[in-house]
């Protein structure tokens, strides 16, 4: 989806309207520089509040996506490119979303297995070697939840049995067995349990290991 042309078609749509981008931002409930980051491209509306933002500028949600109006005769074209360009978004987010969890918890083993070392081999008293050693146990747990909670919220979990896509809760998924991504869990369809990839989309694609 073109971010640029969008935008610029809701401004040209508000102020056909006669809105300015704070009384538009008031209907929302949103601040008016959310809308003035529409309008100039550097982010898209979020899909909670598309349909009510369409009904006050008097727009379907396939003419925001595409930033135009639309002919009735390439209405359908248009909005199965607009649903492809939104599957692909939304499988970018769960990508960065994944990258994410390593930039996070890479960082905090390393620091957190350093503490230990230190604390193991030098010279300190000992309460400040219980506390280092504490310190870093806390903050490698701690990261190791948040963590989780990414990939849990990042894509789909894959049913080996039955191929049912599925988003676990998060202590199904904390507490699950795993092999880096892969987690063996219950399926809610079929009740087996096998070890499930992670997978960006219910439809069929590669997962993410």
């Amino acid at each position: 989806m073109d971010q640029i042309k969008i935008g610029k078609f809701i401004a040209s749509c508000r102020k056909e309207q006669g809105m300015t981008q704070a009384v538009l931002a008031e209907k929302l409930g949103i601040s008016d520089r959310a809308v003035s980051k529409w309008e100039t491209g550097k982010s898209m509306p979020d899909s909670g509040i598309m349909l009510e933002l369409c009904g006050l500028l008097k727009i379907n949600v396939n003419e925001l996506l595409s930033g135009e109006k639309i002919m009735a005769e390439s209405y359908d074209k248009r909005a199965e490119e607009n649903l492809l360009a939104m599957k692909r978004q939304i499988e970018e987010k769960n990508r960065q979303m994944l990258r994410t969890e390593y930039w996070i918890i890479i960082p905090a083993v390393l620091a957190g297995l350093v503490m230990v070392f230190v604390a193991s081999f030098v010279e300190m008293p000992a309460w400040l070697r219980g506390l280092l050693i504490a310190f870093a146990l806390v903050m490698i747990f701690t990261v190791a939840f948040i963590a989780v909670g990414i990939e849990q919220k990042a894509g789909y979990y894959e049913c080996q049995k039955c191929g049912h896509r599925y988003v676990p809760t998060y202590w199904q998924t904390n507490l699950a067995q795993h092999a880096g991504r892969t987690r063996y869990m219950k399926c809610p369809e079929c009740g087996k349990r096998s070890w499930q990839k992670k997978v960006l989309t219910k439809e069929d694609q590669a997962p993410v290991c």
